[in-house]
């Protein structure tokens, strides 16, 4: 039997209101949001590794040079991150057999985690693998190829939390309380 085919994406699209620029650039450790996001999720998915971007996709794109994966942009990033997630979705649903979603705004998230949830869905393919933090079940996480269709069918700005929350008999998660750290104003970044 071959091994299923695990893409990532990493939603880098969004309009960074509360940030006041794009949040995907700002800096942590001398290295960008985004480009944090886009290595560890090359480092576990390699090449089948997407980026997508849409507000200064260009500058995004740059910053994460070079990419193994490729990039798609989301013209309808003012939508809401469920624009993002479908752009994502729709460029790799006919190859992949899960996807795991990496957020660029949640800088403490590591390669070691992604790996975790990688490999706990390779045990399960037929289950969401989620991160447990903060009381919730969220990103990063993955979904198998039989949510692709409700994935298309979000909108909005809230994310894929309600396919999760309403699927708790297909749901598995992964404690991992740092990525209850995200970026959404500059404070936040100080805060770190």
């Amino acid at each position: 039997m071959s091994e299923s085919i695990l893409f990532s994406i990493v939603l880098a699209a969004g309009e960074s209101s509360r940030f006041g620029s794009s949040k995907q650039l700002a800096k942590i450790d001398g290295s960008t949001l985004v480009a944090r996001a886009m290595r560890n999720a090359e480092a576990i998915c390699g090449r089948a590794s997407l980026l997508v971007a849409g507000r200064d996709w260009q500058d995004v794109a740059a910053a994460c040079s070079p990419l193994q994966g490729f990039i798609v942009v989301n013209e309808g990033y003012a939508g809401g991150m469920a624009s993002s997630i479908k752009a994502g979705v729709a460029a790799v649903s006919s190859v992949a057999d899960g996807i795991l979603v990496v957020l660029a705004d949640q800088p403490l998230v590591t390669p070691e985690h992604l790996a975790a949830l990688a490999a706990a869905w390779r045990e399960s393919p037929g289950t969401i693998v989620a991160s447990a933090y903060a009381g919730t079940s969220g990103p990063p996480l993955v979904f198998p190829r039989d949510f692709f269709g409700d994935l298309m069918s979000l909108n909005g700005d809230r994310g894929a939390k309600s396919i999760v929350d309403g699927n708790p008999g297909r749901l598995l998660t992964i404690e991992f309380e740092p990525a209850a750290v995200d970026i959404d104003r500059p404070a936040d970044l100080e805060n770190l």
